[in-house]
């Protein structure tokens, strides 16, 4: 139990860091087990409610594959993948749509609201807020080609147009943020919720942007826990990809965020959803958790 004078100590020690933040915007992706796990879910939760009290605008992308395929499976539908995308026809995507925007985003919503915010959720086929093209599959053929395959409605982002995500933040409501885009002729696409966060923080030019995850970071040693790497610089990303220190679903995680810097957000953060409370650790306190790349 911290003692009154630690607890001073804890709220002197976040005050720069609210007065730094205040009015700024923060996109956090949101998934992992911080979706699935009761107590991490509202720990994160009440800390994007307490974000928004201090003066700072957040603003939830959030993914659902696991609850995706768990519908799947009720209604007797297999999921399949192609180089770790999910294969979606029209059947498929009329289920992932009702499962992000009909369950998952409005489960979130509810939580915030309960816990004392004021949260509005959408889609990225509201008021267009995500326009997407069509995205190819890769696949390796036996004779070792890499060869481009249809998918089905999978897309990647062409454009944002965050005017509704501004107006909510404006009006003092968290917006939360369904990755369902529409494409040209007003059809749904399925889209990957990182690359969703990372083109909306460009969009909005947010000051962070922070992609909860299921691991401690970027670790140098994966079997030494002490090999963290707390920041790395974009130019250093391409090395690292070659070393095989960021591999496999970290890569477009990593990309992600070198894209954004690269389009004006200032610092993107890669944390341990795990860890109770890992966002006011990472933006409050000194040392923070996590990589950042910037």
């Amino acid at each position: 139990m911290l003692s009154a004078r630690e607890k001073a100590a804890i709220l002197v020690e976040a005050l720069p860091y609210i007065k730094k933040f205040y009015g700024k915007t923060v996109v956090i992706k949101y998934g992992g087990s911080a979706m699935t796990d009761c107590s991490l879910k509202q720990a994160i939760l009440t800390d994007t409610v307490l974000m928004k009290y201090v003066g700072i605008n957040p603003v939830i992308v959030h993914g659902g594959g696991p609850d995706i395929t768990n519908m799947l499976k009720k209604v007797g539908l297999e999921s399949k993948f192609v180089g770790g995308l999910r294969v979606t026809d029209k059947e498929t995507m009329e289920i992932a749509e009702m499962v992000l925007v009909g369950k998952i985003n409005k489960e979130i919503v509810g939580t915030l609201n309960k816990i004392g915010g004021k949260a509005v959720g959408v889609s990225g086929k509201d008021a267009n807020l995500l326009l997407a093209r069509k995205k190819m599959g890769r696949t390796v053929s036996p004779g070792g080609e890499e060869e481009e395959v249809d998918i089905g409605q999978v897309g990647e982002i062409a454009r944002v147009n965050p005017e509704i995500i501004s107006t909510v933040i404006n009006e003092g409501y968290i917006p939360v943020v369904s990755p369902v885009a529409a494409g040209e002729d007003g059809e749904s696409f399925n889209v990957n919720a990182d690359s969703a966060a990372g083109a909306l923080a460009t969009s909005l030019q947010a000051d962070k942007l922070i992609i909860l995850t299921d691991v401690e970071g970027i670790m140098k040693d994966r079997n030494d826990l002490n090999s963290l790497l707390s920041a790395i610089d974009v130019n250093e990303v391409p090395g690292l990809i070659k070393k095989g220190i960021i591999d496999g679903g970290m890569i477009p995680k990593v990309e992600c965020c070198v894209s954004a810097v690269e389009n004006g957000v200032k610092t993107t953060h890669i944390l341990d959803g795990r860890v109770p409370h890992s966002i006011l650790l990472e933006v409050f306190t000194d040392k923070g958790i996590g990589t950042m790349v910037e």
